[in-house]
C-alpha cells in the first residue's frame, strides 16, 4: 500500500497545539489534587476551621464540586467557538486557567482558593472541546480518529508533568509553588497566535453562513429534532465518566498518601509515593489512549467506550473498596489499581473523536463544550456527595468505591447510541 500523504504545517502546528493545551490543561487540573491535602492542613485554620481528616475530605470534596461547576459554566466557550473561530477561542481559554491557576498560590483560605478554583475551572473546562474541534476538521478523513485520540493523550502526560512537579516542586517547597507552575501554559498563547490557522472546514462554514449565524443558533441546534437524542445520551456517557474520573482517579494521590501513612511512612515519602501513583495513573491512560482507536476502528465506537467503562467498574471497586483497607501491603496493590484506573481512564479519549463526528461543522464545538461540561454539574453533585460520605463515614474508601456503580448504567444505555464507524465527518 503506498503511504498516505504528508500532513500540512498547519495539521501538524493545529495538533502539537491542541495536544500541549490539553496537556498544560490536565496538568493544572490535576495539581489541585496532588496539593489538596497539604493546602487545606495549611488554609482550613486560618478560615477558622480544624484541619481533621473529616474536614479535609469534607471540603475537598466541597472545592471539586465549586471546581467542576466553574468548569461546567465553561460550556460558554462552544458557541463562541462556532462563532468566532477554533483557534482565538483556544488563546483565550488558556489564558484563563493559567491566569486563576497562577492566583491560587496566593490564596489566603480556603474561600478565596474555592473562588479562584472555579475560576480555573471556567478557562479548562473549554480546552477539550476547542482542540478536538480543531484536530477533527483539520485532520484528513483517514486520520481522524487517532489524531482525536492522540490528541487526548495530553491531558494524562498533563498528569504526568504535575506528578514530576510535585516530586520536584511540591514536596520540597510547597503547595502554593505548584500553583506557580501551574500559571505557565500562558506561555502557549504566543505560538498559538503566531503559527496556527483556522481550519478550512471551519471558515468556509462561517463564509456561508455569515453573521446571521449567532451564537445561541449554535447553542440551539443541539436540541433540534435531528440532535435532540443524541445530546442527551451523550451528556449521560459524559456524566458516567466524569464520575469516575473525578470521584475514583482524581482521589487517588490523597487515597495513597492516607495508605503510605498509615502504612507508616514519612510525609515527604507520602508525598511521592502520592507522585509515582499518579505519575502511573498518567502513563497507564496515554497507553489505553493510542489502544483506542484500534479498538474503534474494529469494533466500532459503543463496544470500545464499553470496555472501557467495564475497567473503570472493576478498578474503582477494587481501590477503594478493598485495597484502600488492606493491612498489608496496601501500598503496592494500591499501585497496581492505580494503573488500572489510568487504563479504564482512557475511555474519555473514545470522546474526543466520537463527539465531533455526531455534529455538523456550524454547531460541532457547541455541541462538544455542552455535552463535556453540563455533565460536570452532575459529577460535582456525585463529588459533593463523595465529601459527604467521607464526613458522614470518616473514611475514603466506601464513599468513593460506590461510584463505580454509574458505569452499570453507562453500559446499559451504550446500545442506545449513535454508531459513527466508518462515517465521514458531518460538513
Amino acid at each position: 500500500m503506498p503511504n498516505p500523504p504528508r500532513l500540512s504545517r498547519n495539521q501538524v502546528r493545529s495538533f502539537w497545539a491542541a495536544w500541549a493545551g490539553w496537556t498544560m490543561d490536565g496538568m493544572d487540573s490535576f495539581i489541585y489534587s496532588l496539593v489538596l491535602v497539604p493546602a487545606l492542613r495549611d488554609l482550613l485554620p486560618k478560615s477558622g476551621i480544624a484541619a481533621t481528616t473529616a474536614n479535609i475530605g469534607y471540603y475537598g470534596g466541597l472545592l471539586f464540586a465549586l471546581f467542576m461547576m466553574g468548569w461546567g459554566t465553561a460550556l460558554i466557550w462552544g458557541p463562541i467557538a462556532d462563532r468566532f473561530g477554533r483557534v482565538r477561542t483556544m488563546m483565550f481559554s488558556i489564558t484563563c486557567f493559567s491566569l486563576f491557576t497562577l492566583l491560587s498560590a496566593f490564596a489566603t483560605g480556603v474561600w478565596s482558593l474555592a473562588v479562584l478554583r472555579f475560576l480555573a475551572g471556567v478557562g479548562i473546562g473549554g480546552e477539550w472541546s476547542i482542540g478536538a474541534s480543531l484536530v477533527s476538521e483539520e485532520w484528513p478523513e483517514d486520520r481522524r480518529t487517532k489524531g482525536g485520540a492522540w490528541m487526548h493523550t495530553g491531558y494524562y502526560f498533563g498528569f504526568f508533568l504535575a506528578a514530576v512537579a510535585n516530586y520536584f516542586i511540591g514536596s520540597r517547597f510547597g503547595w502554593r509553588y505548584m500553583f506557580v507552575v501551574g500559571g505557565l501554559p500562558a506561555i502557549l498563547v504566543g505560538f498559538i497566535r503566531n503559527n496556527v490557522q483556522e481550519p478550512q472546514r471551519w471558515v468556509s462554514k462561517a463564509e456561508d453562513l455569515g453573521k446571521q449565524w449567532r451564537m445561541h443558533h449554535a447553542f440551539l441546534e443541539l436540541f433540534s429534532p435531528r440532535y435532540l437524542r443524541r445530546t442527551v445520551l451523550n451528556s449521560i456517557y459524559l456524566i458516567v465518566s466524569l464520575a469516575g474520573l473525578w470521584a475514583g482517579s482524581v482521589y487517588v494521590p490523597a487515597a495513597m498518601t492516607y495508605i503510605a501513612t498509615t502504612n507508616g511512612h514519612t510525609a515527604l515519602d507520602a508525598a511521592r509515593l502520592a507522585s509515582y501513583s499518579t505519575a502511573l495513573l498518567g502513563m497507564a491512560t496515554v497507553l489505553g489512549a493510542l489502544i483506542v482507536p484500534l479498538l474503534a476502528e474494529s469494533l466500532g465506537r459503543r463496544i470500545t467506550l464499553a470496555i472501557f467503562y467495564s475497567i473503570m467498574l472493576g478498578s474503582i471497586w477494587m481501590a477503594f473498596g478493598h485495597v484502600f483497607y488492606m493491612q498489608d501491603h496496601a501500598v503496592g496493590w494500591f499501585m497496581v489499581c492505580a494503573v488500572l484506573l489510568g487504563l479504564g481512564g482512557a475511555n474519555f479519549a473514545v470522546y474526543s473523536f466520537w463527539l465531533p463526528e455526531q455534529y455538523a461543522t456550524e454547531c460541532r464545538a457547541s455541541a462538544f463544550a455542552f455535552i463535556t461540561n453540563i455533565g460536570r454539574f452532575a459529577a460535582a453533585g456525585f463529588t459533593f456527595l463523595v465529601g459527604a460520605g467521607i464526613r458522614h463515614f470518616q473514611t475514603l474508601g466506601t464513599p468513593v468505591a460506590l461510584t463505580a456503580l454509574a458505569f452499570i448504567v453507562g453500559i446499559a444505555l451504550l446500545p442506545l447510541g449513535e454508531e459513527t464507524k466508518g462515517k465521514s465527518l458531518p460538513v
